[in-house]
């Protein structure tokens, strides 16, 4: 069955609990890592699965705790024997500068197997990629630099979740999370591209959300709880404070 598993949930700033915001999707065919900020080789192994079982890289937004991993990894994969092809996906502002920090570390020198770089559209609804178990559509969502928030789509089982990425409060999010069973949605403060625990849950409430997951939050404050209770002012349906490895199963 498919299967959500949360490996960090940290702001740009992790600590020895929480390390920065990435999420693994597990289907039948695909293996989709969201992000990739430190090299998530020992996570991946930690929840048993292998690095080089990985299909597919998302990249929602070109900044360090995103994806600055992305190099490390892919150098791993090539010395742990890797010959399969991997995908690696982006908005053409983040696949440009990638590539750009992948030539820096003159790749073309260890990366002896294939990987197909997809360019997405910055548009609404772009479809991200398509397996009998998965969907994946991409929307822009409101940072400093050009991002995408992802909605993952489980045919067997109806369900739906919604990721913002990083995001100041926007009406493509109430789009990108209609309907959702989940809303992964940051809460790392009200500022320039982000939102306060309490925007995200007012973007819940617009979405009609059924469950509101608060992520990408600052893990160093002294009770991280009380974000769950500024976000259940704006939003009635249950919220619940991410903590990495949760996983949820999709039948």
């Amino acid at each position: 069955m498919p299967k959500l598993i949360i490996l960090g949930t940290s702001d740009s700033v992790p600590d020895e609990n929480h390390d920065n915001t990435h999420m693994l999707l597990i289907g039948k065919t695909r293996r989709v890592l969201v992000d990739c900020a430190s090299n998530p080789v020992m996570r991946l192994r930690r929840i048993g699965v292998e690095p080089n079982s990985i299909t597919d890289i998302i990249m929602t937004h070109f900044h360090p705790d995103h994806v600055s991993g992305v190099p490390l990894l892919l150098m791993n994969m090539w010395l742990l024997g890797r010959h399969d092809q991997l995908n690696l996906y982006g908005l053409e502002h983040t696949v440009r500068l990638m590539e750009q920090l992948l030539d820096a570390f003159e790749w073309e020198r260890w990366q002896e197997y294939p990987v197909d770089i997809k360019r997405l559209r910055n548009k609404n609804m772009t479809l991200v990629l398509e397996a009998p178990d998965l969907r994946i559509v991409s929307y822009p969502v409101n940072h400093f630099v050009p991002a995408i928030g992802l909605r993952f789509e489980f045919p067997g089982s109806g369900k739906v979740v919604a990721y913002t990425s990083d995001t100041a409060p926007t009406a493509n999010v109430a789009w990108l999370a209609q309907g959702a069973d989940i809303l992964l949605h940051e809460a790392s403060g009200e500022s320039e591209g982000h939102s306060s625990a309490a925007q995200a849950g007012e973007m819940a409430k617009q979405a009609k959300a059924k469950a509101l997951y608060l992520i990408h939050y600052p893990t160093g404050l002294k009770n991280p709880q009380d974000l769950v209770a500024e976000a259940s002012r704006n939003f009635d349906g249950p919220v619940v404070l991410a903590e990495d490895f949760m996983e949820f199963e999709f039948d």
